[in-house]
């Protein structure tokens, strides 16, 4: 079947995983096979970070496929990543893949990301002087504080965030100390997609099973290495990234390695912290509208079938 029509952006879109990785290469060949090339885009805020390979299942370049990848390996650890900035270079991504003819597949996890790419987003000003001093605020009193102020100022800001993320508070915060009325960090009540046509798949496994298989990753994870992999990034300066020393395992690997936490403790942490990023991604995504829900393995060539592209 010859698919025609315009560049499309496809999103592959889910929990952690339920097979995102995957599905995104299988779905690039079946778009191939059909003559429409496609090139896939990273969604993963994690994987945006050199080095950071074990604790984010990043796919090694040998096992792409020959597919292009954009987006992986584009930061330092010690970056902060911020989502109005990746809008900014994902969607430059796309507008290249798109100029040489192929489709794009924005593929990841980190909701508020993929959002700020697929809908008509934009982002409240920021002032440094406020952000200054409420970081300042946060290293002396704690996310707890803040996050009391947080509830009281703005509760429906507050339901979206998690009290411990100290970074996504000062941001709340900032935002509404310019007068905003609304988070950023939110999902538009009616989104527009920025980009038409755009498909949405997402990936979905089983609560029970997908439980088994974060905790059987977070166990995997040190088995190939993450503690030596965390080593070699706290000597370029991990501990000192805003963003970076705080991704799930990464953090834990830290602990280990400074005595705060024994090995299983890391584990054990790492997998109560997946489990509920988990929990949190699949509400976030669930609010979409048009999202084509399929289970691993999934043959991508169904998917193109039935996507009825113009």
């Amino acid at each position: 079947m010859q698919v025609s029509g315009a560049r499309t952006v496809w999103a592959i879109v889910g929990a952690t995983g339920t097979g995102k990785t995957a599905l995104s290469l299988d779905l690039a060949e079946a778009l191939a096979a059909r003559g429409r090339p496609a090139e896939i885009v990273n969604a993963d805020a994690m994987q945006l970070y050199r080095g950071m390979d074990i604790g984010t299942a990043k796919l090694p370049e040998s096992a792409r496929r020959g597919i292009p990848h954009h987006l992986l390996d584009v930061l330092e650890v010690t970056d902060e990543a911020a989502v109005a900035w990746y809008q900014g270079v994902a969607r430059a991504a796309i507008g290249g893949i798109h100029s040489r003819g192929a489709d794009a597949i924005l593929v990841g996890g980190s909701g508020l990301y993929v959002s700020s790419v697929l809908f008509d987003f934009r982002f409240p000003p920021r002032d440094p002087a406020v952000r200054a001093r409420l970081e300042a605020e946060l290293e002396e009193r704690g996310p707890g504080a803040l996050y009391a102020r947080l509830r009281e100022r703005g509760p429906a800001a507050a339901e979206r965030i998690d009290p411990r993320n100290g970074r996504r508070i000062v941001r709340a915060l900032e935002i509404l100390e310019q007068g905003e009325h609304t988070h950023g960090a939110a999902l538009p009540e009616a989104p527009r997609l920025w980009h038409t046509p755009t498909r949405i798949v997402g990936t979905h496994v089983p609560r029970d099973e997908l439980v088994a298989r974060l905790d059987a990753r977070a166990r995997a994870m040190w088995a190939d290495g993450l503690l030596d992999e965390v080593a070699v990034l706290r000597a370029r300066g991990l501990e000192d990234g805003a963003t970076a020393r705080r991704a799930i395992g990464y953090a834990q690997a830290l602990a280990q390695l400074s005595g705060e936490l024994s090995e299983a403790e890391a584990i054990a942490e790492t997998q109560a912290l997946t489990r509920r990023y988990a929990r949190r991604q699949v509400s976030w995504f669930r609010r979409y509208d048009g999202v084509e829900w399929v289970e691993p393995g999934t043959d991508a060539a169904h998917v193109v079938d039935g996507a009825s592209l113009d």
